[in-house]
Formats: structure tokens, C-alpha cells, sequence
């Protein structure tokens, strides 16, 4: 088990940027995959990117490829997702997740079933 918060969310312009955190608790951490949901009201929660436990892999939604960057510290048990050149349609409440499996990621990562543990989330508000 890992426990998960998130920090870093806010209120930013369009084509601005934010990094989000995620600090987990447990030993293990460095021993799960880790991926970025977000939800927006009246939505289903949807994949955003995963990162393998080693941090050697990535994997990110077709909508956030090239702007977004997710990256992980395990000495510090976190992982981060910076988010460049923001757009009002990525308003939504972000949360993290952790994947017990020590594979490459890929398409499995955007299954919110492959996940045993999330945080709380936070919300990220890009005005136009």
C-alpha cells in the first residue's frame, strides 16, 4: 500500500504553466508504476501519463503529448507532472495513482482498473 498526495494545482492563464507534485508514503514506492489522471466536472476520469518504476518509460494521452512532461524522484518518493502551454480544456481535478506492476508501460497504463491506490487530487483552472 502507498498513500498518495497531490499538491501544486492552481488558477493559471491559457499558455501558461504548472507543475504538479504527488508525495507518496510506504516503502515501496519506487517498486510502482505511476500515472496522472484528471477529471473535469461531468466527465469520466481520463488518462493523462504514466511512468514506469524505474522511471525509464513514459506514456502520455494523445491530448497532452509534447506539452506535458511527467517525471519521477524515488529517493524523494515523488512524481511530477509539468504542464506547459495550457489550455482551458485541461480544467479538471488531477489526481495520481499507483500501478503495482514493474513493467514498461503503455496502453495498459490508461486503464483506471490497473491502479490500487490514488490520491485525493487537486484542481488545476486554466482561464481564457
Amino acid at each position: 500500500q502507498v498513500q498518495l498526495v497531490e499538491s501544486g494545482g492552481g488558477l493559471v492563464q491559457a499558455g501558461g504553466s504548472l507543475r504538479l507534485s504527488c508525495a507518496a508514503s510506504g516503502r515501496t514506492f519506487s517498486m510502482y508504476t505511476m500515472g496522472w489522471f484528471r477529471q473535469a466536472p461531468g466527465k469520466e476520469r481520463e488518462f493523462v501519463a504514466a511512468i514506469s518504476w524505474s522511471g525509464d518509460s513514459t506514456y502520455y494521452a494523445d491530448s497532452v503529448k509534447d506539452r506535458f512532461t511527467i517525471s519521477r524522484d524515488n529517493a524523494k518518493k515523488t512524481v511530477y507532472l509539468q504542464m506547459n502551454s495550457l489550455k482551458p480544456e485541461d480544467t479538471a481535478a488531477y489526481y495520481c495513482a499507483a500501478a503495482d506492476r514493474r513493467q514498461r508501460v503503455g496502453y495498459w497504463t490508461t486503464a483506471r482498473t490497473m491502479y490500487d491506490n490514488w490520491g485525493q487530487g487537486t484542481q488545476v483552472t486554466v482561464s481564457s
